[in-house]
């Protein structure tokens, strides 16, 4: 219908079938948008009245005021539908972006980590070849000083009055001297060519290539790998005094885990206790300016958690994290370090590893003021297949 009209006697209108109607007259008008009739309207009479040009005129604004209020609903109604979806495709964006961040976080670390185990392992077989040569030729060194001070005491018995020039020699390289401090200076040979293979030995450790498969595995040998890759850290320097790392182990069963991914964790955890607590010579608060400045401190703990989990307890005395801080600590490049000093992808990688990559659980404890601790919590026996 393009226009109103009026019916003042429906039953003469031929459009009238025949049947029974209540209303004797009506008058309808187009309900019209800009685009499109989306309905009439009608107003209909049971006694008999009749309408007049002038109802049609007030039916027909009615009906157009009537239109833009239907149309401004549903473009209301519209406008809420595209805002609800806008909003479900910035939360899938968001999610998404939150996503590649991560996986570019990973392969990032991962791409580190895989370079740096390759460089350590490569480091420790070339030493391990000298040493081993070393090592092998000690022992024989040993015995062929022994033999020869055996002659030489032979020659002493024998010759107990060596000529001028002899004696005069045996005076002048103090051999009583020199026989003592060899034997001595073979002893602590053995003891450094042992130093260095067991350097060698956690270096090969902390490597761990074979990241693809879980293996049962000594927690406490990952840890001590680690310690002997940062030891030179712990050492005094002009900020600070030497740190003390205090290890209290319980005895663990061997747990099945990615150990080389652990030992990147303790990694990550222990470097950034070491900045910390570097962090402290440089600190103006007086509450921070303590005891922990001269006696920076470490705590390595390990425990059973109840019959199938094994907690590692990571603790420092260093200046502690604020709550903002925390929230923030395992999202993917936050870093509360100078510009080229931290990634901010340490923590977010470790998170992924303890979390998702064994199922296990990883918290921080840490106050401003009272230092840090970082609990992790992992399954003897994995639930990843």
């Amino acid at each position: 219908m393009e226009k109103g009209q009026i019916v003042n006697d429906v039953c003469s209108d031929p459009r009238w079938n025949g049947s029974r109607h209540s209303i004797s007259s009506f008058i309808c008008v187009p309900l019209k948008t800009k685009e499109e009739t989306i309905g009439i309207i009608v107003l209909g009479s049971e006694t008999g009245f009749t309408y007049t040009a002038e109802d049609m005129k007030i039916m027909n604004i009615f009906a157009s005021h009537t239109a833009i209020a239907i149309e401004k609903a549903l473009l209301y109604q519209q406008s809420l539908e595209t805002a609800k979806q806008a909003q479900t495709q910035a939360q899938e964006l968001q999610l998404t972006l939150y996503q590649l961040k991560r996986t570019q976080s990973q392969l990032v670390q991962t791409e580190k980590m895989s370079s740096l185990g390759q460089m350590v392992a490569g480091i420790a077989h070339e030493i391990n070849n000298p040493v081993n040569f070393i090592h092998g030729n000690l022992s024989f060194a040993d015995n062929y000083t022994e033999d020869l001070m055996k002659l030489l005491y032979m020659y002493q018995q024998q010759y107990p009055q060596p000529i001028t020039a002899i004696q005069r020699q045996i005076e002048e390289i103090d051999l009583d001297f020199l026989t003592n401090d060899l034997r001595q200076l073979l002893s602590s040979m053995k003891i450094g060519v042992n130093r260095i293979k067991e350097i060698v030995y956690s270096l090969r450790n902390f490597s761990h290539l074979d990241r693809t498969e879980m293996k049962f595995v000594d927690i406490h040998e990952g840890l001590e790998s680690t310690l002997m890759i940062l030891r030179h850290r712990l050492r005094a320097n002009e900020k600070r005094d030497e740190i003390q790392v205090i290890q209290e182990y319980c005895e663990l069963p061997l747990v099945e885990c990615h150990i080389g991914q652990l030992n990147q964790v303790f990694m990550n955890i222990l470097s950034n206790a070491i900045d910390a607590l570097e962090g402290l010579g440089t600190q103006n608060q007086s509450q921070l300016a303590t005891t922990s400045m001269r006696n920076p401190q470490i705590k390595i703990s390990t425990k059973m958690v109840g019959e199938n989990w094994v907690a590692i307890c990571i603790a420092d005395n260093g200046p502690g994290m604020s709550p903002e801080v925390i929230k923030q600590l395992y999202d993917p490049f936050f870093t509360t370090k100078e510009v080229g000093k931290g990634t901010g992808l340490g923590m977010a990688i470790s998170h992924q590893i303890v979390q998702e990559k064994h199922c296990g659980l990883l918290k921080c404890v840490s106050e401003v003021g009272k230092g840090t601790e970082f609990w992790i919590e992992i399954p003897i026996k994995s639930f990843v297949r």
